[in-house]
This record gives structure tokens, sequence and C-alpha cells, in this order.
């Protein structure tokens, strides 16, 4: 679930020393208004996981994105339990 994933993500990166709940927290707040209301919570959370790996060079906005091209050719349905 994305529940699961955004605290997984969190979980490892905050262990590895690569950003804390104030970094996390920091990217919500300047994401602009707009922005905030139209994300779901957690859409909002792995937005500013993926901001703050960014930020530490842990990956670029590039390699992000090519990553997401990937995962949005598996289909609407990939993942889903059978």
């Amino acid at each position: 679930s994305t529940l699961d994933r955004s605290s997984a993500a969190s979980d490892v990166y905050k262990r590895q020393g690569l950003m804390n709940t104030d970094s996390l927290r920091r990217v919500l707040e300047d994401m602009g208004e707009e922005t905030y209301e139209n994300m779901s919570y957690y859409e909002r959370w792995i937005f500013s996981i993926c901001q703050n790996m960014i930020e530490v060079g842990a990956f670029s906005t590039l390699e992000l994105a090519t990553k997401m091209e990937i995962i949005k050719s598996r289909g609407a349905t990939y993942g889903d339990a059978s």
C-alpha cells in the first residue's frame, strides 16, 4: 500500500541519516498551498521524501523521472493483488 511504501522509505532514509522529520516537514511547508491541497496525505509525504533525496544527492531528478516512467509503463493494475 502507499502507506507501507512511504513509511518504509522514510524509515530507511532516516536510519541512513539522509533526512529527518524536520527536513520532511520543511518540504511540506515550502510546497505552496495549492500543491499541498491538491495532493493526498501520502502523496505529500512521498513528494517530501523524494525532494529530500534529491537535495542530499541520493538520486537526481532525471533518475527519478526515468524510474517513474518505467513504473508507469507497467500499467495501472501493476502490483494489484490477484
